[in-house]
Parts: structure tokens; C-alpha cells; sequence
């Protein structure tokens, strides 16, 4: 017989990690300084208006050539 820990899935699922969350943050913002946003203003950006500006990532990358040239 299996028992309690096996049978529940809400206690044997993985647990969310601050880690795993601070490497994806960091990881959407070089993203966006890939798709050609100035990294100062990167850093400046709170987690939430990073996701936003990622959802639409050619809007992003002509908003920055636009400003380049």
C-alpha cells in the first residue's frame, strides 16, 4: 500500500524556490536588453513591466531601433 505523502499530490509537488524565481527574473531582464533595451533602464524596471515589455517582444525590439536611429 502506498501511503498518505504518496497519495497526495498537493504534498509531493515541487515547492516554489525564491532562487528559481530571482534566476528567471534575471533571466527575463537580459531578454529584454537582448532585444536592444538600454540595461540601465532594465534595472530600473520593476518584475511586472519586465513580463509586460515580454509578451510582445517585436513591439519591444522596433520601439529601441526606433530610438537608436
Amino acid at each position: 500500500m502506498a501511503s498518505t505523502a504518496a497519495r497526495n499530490k498537493n504534498l509531493t509537488r515541487p515547492k516554489k524556490r525564491a532562487g528559481l524565481k530571482a534566476r528567471r527574473q534575471r533571466d527575463q531582464k537580459k531578454r529584454l536588453v537582448a532585444l536592444g533595451m538600454d540595461e540601465a533602464v532594465v534595472s530600473k524596471m520593476n518584475s511586472r513591466d519586465v513580463l509586460t515589455k515580454l509578451k510582445h517582444p517585436a513591439k519591444v525590439a522596433k520601439e529601441c531601433a526606433a530610438k537608436k536611429s
